[in-house]
């Protein structure tokens, strides 16, 4: 059996995204990236390939379950499977519970927890079927505790800890790690463009951070499974 390491990173155009796919490429594991954006999508896959591995994407909107089954299906026809999933897309909008729209609510729940449920559902199988595989999914200090005008993107992200903590109690016994990351404010594009940070690598965290401890889970022993992390800057 081949010791070659095939990852799937939703969101990989980008932010934590591209950077935990670029990371993961430079531990010799070939990566296949999600995303809307199919010029971003091949300009990222080029820069994976320059770390010599091969790479692969499927343009769809994670939220619809028609465009996911056919994506992933895709990625299948070239890569023979997937040893690591990375559930990273995810959308945010703040606003008070009175006055965000209810399309604007519904559309986190539905992109940030659905699009999740959908692509795990994808590639689980194959994983149970060979009794090994990795699941990183993303969640946030926010699906810890909510604030003022974060009820959506809280309940959203709190509802990702849930179920992923029921799914790595169900997958255990097939030898499948499932670990739920909660990263406090990254200076990724998606902060950047709702003022949550200026992006200063002196004071906040950088995707690369972030890629790093996904990559060093990863290489823990199999016998170690990481339930849990959180990463905060040390300097907010």
């Amino acid at each position: 059996m081949s010791d070659k390491k095939y990852a799937l990173v939703t969101g990989g155009t980008r932010g934590l995204g591209k950077a935990t796919a670029l990371a993961f490429a430079k531990e010799g594991v070939s990566v296949a990236i999600t995303g809307r954006d199919e010029t971003l999508l091949k300009s990222v896959c080029e820069e994976i390939k320059a770390l010599n591995v091969d790479a692969t994407y499927a343009a769809f909107d994670i939220k619809n379950k028609a465009e996911v089954k056919a994506g992933i299906a895709k990625i299948f026809t070239i890569f023979p499977q997937i040893d690591i999933l990375v559930n990273n897309a995810g959308i945010a909008k703040f606003g008070t519970f009175m006055d965000m729209a209810e399309e604007d609510f519904f559309d986190i729940i539905q992109t940030n927890v659905m699009g999740m449920y959908y692509v795990t559902k994808e590639v689980l199988p194959q994983m149970i079927a060979r009794n090994t595989g990795d699941i990183f999914n993303i969640s946030s200090t926010a699906g810890l505790a909510g604030n003022a005008t974060t009820s959506a993107y809280s309940a959203s992200k709190f509802a990702v800890i849930g179920m992923s903590e029921s799914l790595m109690k169900e997958v255990r016994k097939n030898n499948i790690r499932v670990s739920t990351l909660t990263p406090s404010t990254i200076a990724s594009d998606m902060s950047k463009d709702l003022g949550l940070t200026d992006g200063n690598p002196d004071k906040v965290l950088q995707p690369e951070d972030f890629a790093l401890l996904i990559t060093d889970i990863w290489k823990m022993p199999r016998r170690a499974l990481i339930k849990s992390a959180a990463i905060w800057s040390t300097n907010p």
